[in-house]
């Protein structure tokens, strides 16, 4: 080979850019390997990096989404005294070639780092407020919306924007910030909370909106039960006390406006917010909708399901509810993958229609039952579940928003 024609291994690296980073820990959180860390800044570990790309799409500036081919590897300790990415680098990053998804061998795409938006959604408006310059909301009302015991303590929180309204799409999300400072004498992280009523806020025309909070109890080193920051700060505020909100965050887990649209909504605890939202949209949009709603909803019991009696106003003809219980005496424990799995044929009708989008929103474990569920009712029907989950993605009728 003459010389200048050898090529030169390249490597690939996830890097984050500290200079639009809010350090809101949003990315640390839903790392399965432990990759990212933080100090100063928020950084990859290049030998813990599996690029699965859970951390991409829940990310409410972009911050972490740069992925490079590179000569030689950046370390963990040179990325964290970095203010902004090398300037090569940011040149490199409006390069198509930067940005390309190559997966390192053995490692497994993910259905949380390539969501499209649906067709027929509206388009999103972004990070309109920062933390610097947040919009101040005032709570009209806070209620708790669940029964039971204290630890399962959900509230449905309304603010009023008054004259600067927050613009938002149901599916997004917004970012509060505590007041105060933690242990370590800094402010508070911010938190990411789904807004629960359709765009024009929790009436129609209001210029408010609602969000489904659920009060955190953790456990110390002692194993003593402690207060979570930001979910008990919310829950006790009363009308009249001001918020700080930022956003609105999200572009892809969001509302369809076709009307012919099938929705199936998988959900437990409080990831009933954004489909709340969907609900109310198509109730005032498109009464009348052929499109049908199917809402799988799953709680312990039904004193601990958010919006439980707000729920049964809705017609099934208008809001088909599936409501899936765990823990109720009387009965085995089921799980919404269960239902799925017994209203089979009902869920493999919906698979094959060209209309069918499917959400799945709560906690983490949610997302692998119901992909389990969902491939054993397609192979039953003679259906390939990983090919018609890879054109769902495609053409954005797919969406897994999981905590």
């Amino acid at each position: 080979m003459g010389m200048g024609t050898e090529k030169q291994t390249l490597v690939r690296q996830h890097l984050i850019d500290p200079e639009t980073c809010i350090r809101c820990n949003t990315c640390e959180s839903r790392c399965p390997t432990n990759a990212i860390s933080h100090q100063r800044n928020y950084v990859v570990d290049p030998k813990k990096c599996n690029f699965c790309m859970r951390c991409v799409r829940p990310c409410p500036t972009g911050a972490v989404e740069h992925f490079f081919q590179l000569a030689q590897l950046y370390p963990v300790d040179e990325q964290m005294r970095w203010i902004e990415l090398p300037p090569a680098l940011q040149v490199a990053s409006s390069e198509p070639a930067a940005t390309v998804v190559l997966l390192q061998p053995g490692a497994q795409p993910s259905s949380s780092g390539d969501d499209i938006a649906p067709a027929s959604a509206a388009t999103p408006r972004i990070n309109v407020f920062s933390p610097d310059s947040p919009a101040r909301a005032v709570v009209s009302d806070n209620y708790r919306i669940t029964g039971g015991a204290a630890e399962n303590d959900v509230h449905h929180i309304i603010l009023e924007f008054g004259d600067v309204p927050l613009p938002f799409l149901e599916g997004q999300s917004v970012g509060i910030i505590p007041p105060g400072i933690d242990g370590e004498g800094k402010p508070h992280k911010l938190r990411q909370y789904s807004v629960a009523c359709a765009r024009d806020g929790e009436k129609p025309g209001a210029r408010n909106m609602a969000l489904a909070v659920k009060r955190v109890m953790l456990r110390d080193e002692q194993g003593r039960k402690t207060r979570g920051v930001a979910s008990n700060w919310l829950c006790d505020l009363k009308p009249g006390d001001a918020v700080d909100v930022t956003g609105p965050f999200g572009s892809t887990f969001l509302f369809p406006e076709n009307p012919e649209a099938d929705l199936l909504m998988i959900c437990t605890g409080t990831g009933v917010a954004p489909f709340r939202g969907f609900t109310h949209q198509r109730r005032r949009t498109n009464p009348n909708a052929s499109g049908k709603l199917i809402l799988v909803f799953g709680a312990r019991a039904p004193e601990e399901l958010p919006y439980h009696i707000a729920l049964q106003k809705y017609a099934q003809s208008e809001l088909h509810r599936e409501l899936v219980y765990s823990r109720v005496l009387s009965s085995e424990r089921e799980y919404v993958q269960d239902r799925l799995r017994q209203r089979s044929r009902e869920v493999a009708w919906f698979l094959r229609r060209p209309t069918a989008h499917i959400f799945l929103c709560g906690s983490q474990g949610l997302e692998e039952g119901v992909d389990d569920a969902l491939a054993e009712i397609a192979s039953g029907r003679g259906l390939d579940w990983l090919a018609l989950k890879h054109e769902m993605h495609q053409t954005g009728r797919y969406h897994v928003e999981v905590y």
